[in-house]
């Protein structure tokens, strides 16, 4: 029992000693040294205890990049959507959990193991700033575009497209899709919001695998 004991007591410091590293360390570790063109595209970062989302704001070129959304009964055409809300993340704990009330063990292992991942796809109207569970940053033209790219690449796709997970919901206006990639303990959800927001020019921690690890990182590097 005493040997447990150490052992957790060492595997606790040791993930605490990692998030703290990958908290502080940025990525890319300098940043960019050529003069960048002005920053005209606003994206937001949402995030609650354990997950972050990423808000994109829609245009019509943005539709017409994920006109399949309709398609599939989520609503992203309507006039007053402001927003096409993203997030991955494990396909158990995704689908099984919409809310803390149903959280089931199988999911949590599955999460802390391996699983298969899933795209999240939410709309939403005008999101007030600034707020606790929002963080927004300005980005450039081409690393926008480079940022849909790295989402768009994130759905897995079929003969058809991207392929909808059927009866997958947690309102009327969102959906799941299969998405590309394996989810763990260390690859999550906030490990790809935090390569999405490299993707777009930010820097973040060299490893967020928490909001709260992640949001510090864009607080300190951008």
């Amino acid at each position: 029992m005493k040997r447990l004991g150490r052992f957790l007591g060492l595997l606790l410091i040791v993930v605490a000693l990692a998030v703290t590293t990958g908290t502080l360390v940025p990525r890319p570790l300098w940043p960019a040294a050529a003069a960048m063109p002005a920053a005209t595209r606003h994206i937001l970062v949402l995030n609650n205890p354990i997950h972050t989302d990423i808000a994109i704001p829609v245009d019509d070129a943005v539709r017409r990049r994920f006109h399949f959304l309709v398609d599939a009964g989520i609503p992203a055409d309507r006039p007053e959507v402001r927003y096409i809300v993203f997030g991955w993340g494990g396909r158990a704990f995704y689908l099984e959990t919409p809310t803390w009330s149903e959280l089931k063990a199988v999911p949590v292992m599955k999460a802390l193991t391996l699983d298969s991942s899933v795209m999240h796809v939410d709309v939403a109207g005008d999101i007030l700033e600034p707020r606790p569970d929002i963080a927004g940053f300005d980005i450039t033209e081409d690393r926008f575009a480079a940022l849909l790219d790295f989402i768009d690449a994130s759905f897995q796709r079929g003969p058809e497209g991207p392929i909808l997970v059927p009866d997958a919901a947690y309102s009327r206006f969102d959906g799941f899709y299969e998405a590309n990639g394996h989810f763990n303990a260390l690859i999550g959800c906030n490990t790809w919001t935090a390569a999405a927001l490299r993707t777009a020019g930010l820097r973040t921690g060299w490893w967020n695998p928490l909001p709260v690890s992640l949001g510090l990182s864009m607080r300190l590097y951008n």
